[in-house]
């Protein structure tokens, strides 16, 4: 006869994955642009172009902006998490094992939402910094800075770069991104536990999951907000079933989502360089 999990035991996992998934799980899903509940198999992500205002003359008709409009489709695909809770040890650990699926399977998922992002940022080919075999330096990062002004990317609060753990380094080494002399002391990169950090109007993010080829050079992204569609066409979900012929529930969390390039202006990819002197 079939045994089914208690409902109680079921809800309570759900939350947790959730729960985990939604403050561990992903670093950069709130630093893109996102959708929700998509019904079918892709979204579409709009794009306008700039307007341009003009005069007119006495009882002249208004000039019409003719703004350009073009859209980038966002496909969805589904992903899983799943592993074995053996009933038996349960009863032999010492540990909360429900608790440790549930993380495990929400930062799993995380990974995979992040991966999707990056993956994005990766096909931005439009702005590129050379590595020109030093890390990340202050010129690199006036570089980019500079950049996305002349292109008139909004300065508006919504501009990120993510990084890998050496250029992290390298940035606490520049005294404009560590000194109270130049960002007051809130902003201090020691005062809080969270690796994230605002410097020039940007919030800086490492991450271990970006891309770096044989020869040590990482790619890092500094972005707009808008220039990345997300598009979730299921948030984590939970299923567990009781396996009777191995004594042991499956539990399997799985989402459908997936990301898109929107605006090649809006992405710097600036390479840098990670090998040892």
């Amino acid at each position: 006869m079939t045994i089914t999990i208690d409902q109680a035991f079921v809800k309570q996992f759900e939350r947790e994955v959730h729960e985990a998934y939604q403050r561990q799980g992903s670093k950069l899903k709130n630093t893109v642009r996102s959708v929700t509940n998509v019904q079918g198999a892709s979204t579409t992500f709009q794009k306008i172009g700039k307007g341009t205002a003009s005069t007119k003359s006495t009882h002249g008709m208004v000039p019409v902006m003719n703004l350009a409009h073009s859209n980038v489709e966002c496909t969805l695909q589904d992903y899983y998490a799943g592993d074995w809770i053996d009933k038996m040890d349960e009863l032999k650990i010492n540990i909360n094992e429900r608790q440790v699926i549930a993380s495990a399977g929400a930062h799993a998922l995380g990974r995979k939402t992040d991966e999707l992002i990056i993956s994005a940022l990766g096909t931005a080919s439009q702005n590129v910094i050379a590595d020109g075999g030093v890390g990340l330096t202050k010129a690199k990062v006036l570089s980019a800075f500079e950049t996305f002004g002349a292109k008139d990317v909004p300065d508006d609060g919504a501009r990120f770069a993510v990084i890998g753990w050496k250029q992290w380094s390298d940035l606490l080494a520049i005294n404009e991104f560590v000194s109270a002399d130049y960002i007051g002391h809130d902003q201090l990169p020691y005062t809080s536990m969270t690796q994230a950090k605002m410097w020039l109007g940007t919030i800086w993010i490492p991450h271990t999951g970006l891309p770096v080829t044989g020869g040590g050079v990482r790619s890092c992204y500094f972005y707009h907000k808008t220039a990345i569609g997300h598009a979730s066409g299921s948030d984590v979900q939970t299923d567990i079933s009781w396996h009777g012929d191995r004594a042991a529930h499956f539990v399997n969390n799985m989402m459908s989502q997936g990301a898109a390039l929107v605006d090649d202006t809006g992405v710097i990819t600036i390479n840098c360089d990670e090998t040892p002197a």
